[in-house]
């Protein structure tokens, strides 16, 4: 099998050949890995069986003043997305740590949200996609194209979390016109991925805490998972073979059912401070796949060379021979995880004999 061929497999639970490894690095450990490896990418290096493509190119606009929506003033070195979501650097540098500045923050009426200006999608550029599909395909390699924040995040990152909240339960228009905008965005986000071929598409938004959910699951099911299934849908309307990755960090175990009837395909990345893999699996794995299950709160910062042995062969065991789990780290390894500890979990996937 090429790594493509036995990545695939493994989702689709038919079986494969090695574990695939994949995880991702912060800058002071990149460091650490060039300083051993040089300067060839560490996807390569460790043999990923995937890589993302680029998404839809949006086309070029005026440029947007995004501080007229902060009368407060922003911090200097502020940073502005596509969204006009902001971005504030800390008092010292840190990597992916900044406190987000939300645009619809202060917004009481529904006009304001209709003139705000959303990312244009539907005049986005495509083509290129297909060529970057293409490419990665003949290398061997499964194309993934990833679009987070697919729904729920981007909505309260836009209007804050505690507005928007506010705006639900009062079932205020301003929550329904924003959520379908978000998702009419995302659906041809994910059309255009399934266009182009990928093999896969991670979508996600956090719906958990640590130890609970986000929202009571009767208020997932009425404003989420609806929209959520709209996006899945229009991508296996054109490629009914996608497999449909979603992250959601935290305690997510009474709504996994209800991410399966949207279309999901895999979960990511059953955080195991906050579930049991192997309860998880024997509740859901005959239909649904996961990746992640290492804990990068715990076994990766904190364990030993031989506990991240153990828990790669634990949990690759418990899904069984047919697959179903892509052993990673739950999230991006920080600064605390010892490189030894990358390097046995390298060590682990390739060890592991799936029979």
């Amino acid at each position: 099998m090429t790594p493509r061929e036995n990545l695939l497999s493994l989702l689709r639970r038919q079986g494969y050949e090695y574990a695939p490894a994949s995880f991702g690095l912060c800058p002071s450990l990149e460091e650490q890995y060039r300083a051993r490896y040089g300067d060839a990418p560490y996807e390569d290096t460790f043999g990923f069986p995937h890589r993302g493509v680029e998404g839809l190119r949006l086309p070029e606009r005026e440029p947007v003043d995004w501080r007229q929506y902060f009368p407060d003033g922003v911090k200097p070195g502020t940073t502005f997305d596509a969204w006009g979501i902001g971005y504030e650097p800390g008092e010292k540098e840190s990597y992916h740590l900044t406190l987000w500045r939300h645009p619809m923050e202060r917004f009481d009426s529904l006009e304001q949200l209709q003139a705000y200006p959303l990312p244009d999608f539907a005049h986005a550029t495509e083509d290129h996609i297909a060529a970057g599909v293409q490419a990665l395909q003949a290398r061997g390699l499964a194309a993934f194209g990833y679009m987070a924040a697919t729904i729920w995040e981007t909505a309260w990152y836009l209007r804050g979390m505690e507005p928007l909240m506010m705006d639900m339960a009062m079932e205020d228009e301003k929550a329904g016109f924003l959520l379908d905008a978000i998702t009419a965005r995302s659906i041809l986000r994910a059309e255009a991925f399934a266009r182009a071929g990928v093999d896969g598409i991670h979508l996600g938004d956090d719906i958990g805490t640590q130890r609970a959910l986000m929202m009571a699951p009767e208020f997932y099911r009425e404003w989420l998972k609806p929209r959520l299934a709209k996006v899945i849908a229009a991508a296996k309307a054109i490629k009914p073979d996608v497999l449909i990755e979603y992250h959601t960090c935290g305690y997510v175990l009474p709504l996994i059912g209800d991410l399966i009837e949207a279309g999901v395909d895999v979960l990511h990345p059953v955080q195991p401070e906050c579930m049991d893999f192997a309860e998880v699996h024997a509740q859901y794995g005959d239909r649904l796949s996961f990746s992640g299950t290492l804990g990068t709160q715990s076994t990766m910062p904190f364990g030993t060379p031989d506990d991240v042995r153990a828990v790669v062969h634990r949990n690759l065991t418990i899904a069984g021979p047919q697959g179903g789990l892509w052993c990673t780290p739950t999230h991006l390894l920080e600064p605390e995880v010892p490189w030894e500890n990358v390097e046995a979990y390298v060590e682990a996937c390739k060890s592991y004999r799936p029979s």
